[in-house]
């Protein structure tokens, strides 16, 4: 049998605001709020929300809500970003559809009627036409950074290392815990671990936030972009399995053992002579070699 609902909270649930999302091509977890936000500002919100209630056909709005809906999914989809960054007609066109949709939206303005209503429409228009503007300008500054970075990185790795590619950005936008804030600029997948310190050098040098990354399935959240002018560095070539030696553990006979270039490991696990697949990671005293992976037989 079910609970019995409570009456104050049937109230208290009838008397929230309906959540809207008007914004169209609007596949993300994003409201309606945070893209405005994101787009226009702070004070946009609070302006729609006004307008909101005086609504008369809505088409203004509608013809708002799109050119915000264009622009929102250009910027969280990197495929059509490489597109529109290949095709620079394409993107010319879509522009100047967004500059004409602003400008029908200016058409219909009546300062007549309500001079103060028509003041906060003016200030949405500016707002919006000030996104369009940085929309484009986008477009042209990251075309200008892609060949800076390929200038800059490219004599401290090999080409391919440097990934600007749909797949490997959306690989790398969230870790294990699915938060999805910025989509690299950047990915960056070095042979070895020589080519780090200068690869982190050259990223200051052009002023990227970096990023380290390993497998991402870290729950932290400590591998996810928060800015679009990020660098993941993956690190995952750089763990190299050479050929098994014989080494000695701090006491006890001679073991197999894997090294891993992963370091030097400050403490030790002793094994389990009871577990076939049992497994210890030790320093070896008084030597900076990478630590070992004694694997019990």
């Amino acid at each position: 049998m079910n609970a019995p609902i409570a009456q104050a909270a049937l109230v208290n649930r009838a008397a929230e605001p309906a959540r809207l999302r008007e914004i169209p091509y609007n596949y993300t977890p994003f409201s309606d709020k945070e893209i405005v936000i994101r787009l226009l500002g702070t004070s946009a919100w609070s302006v729609l929300n006004q307008l909101r209630q005086e609504r008369q056909t809505g088409r203004s709005a509608r013809m708002l809500y799109e050119v915000l809906g264009d622009m929102w999914v250009v910027q969280r989809n990197p495929y059509l970003q490489d597109d529109l960054l290949h095709n620079p007609d394409r993107r010319k066109l879509l522009v100047e559809a967004l500059q004409h949709r602003m400008a029908e939206v200016q058409k219909r303005r009546l300062p007549q009627d309500d001079a103060h209503r028509d003041a906060l429409v003016g200030e949405l228009i500016e707002a919006a036409n000030r996104a369009v503007r940085e929309f484009d300008r986008m477009f042209v500054e990251a075309a200008d950074l892609r060949q800076r970075v390929r200038k800059t990185l490219g004599k401290l790795t090999h080409k391919d290392n440097i990934k600007f590619d749909g797949l490997s950005r959306v690989s790398h936008v969230t870790d294990a815990t699915d938060w999805r804030v910025e989509y690299p600029f950047v990915v960056l997948t070095p042979d070895t671990e020589a080519e780090m310190a200068r690869l982190v050098k050259g990223c200051i040098e052009l002023e990227l936030t970096i990023i380290p990354r390993g497998g991402g399935t870290g729950y932290t959240g400590g591998a996810i972009p928060l800015t679009w002018r990020s660098v993941v560095i993956n690190t995952e070539n750089c763990k190299p399995l050479p050929k098994w030696n014989k080494s000695r553990c701090r006491r006890g006979p001679p073991v197999p053992t894997v090294w891993t270039e992963a370091g030097v490991v400050t403490s030790a696990w002793p094994m389990r002579p009871s577990a076939r697949a049992s497994c210890s990671r030790w320093t070896p005293p008084r030597s900076r070699r990478p630590a070992s992976a004694a694997i019990s037989p």
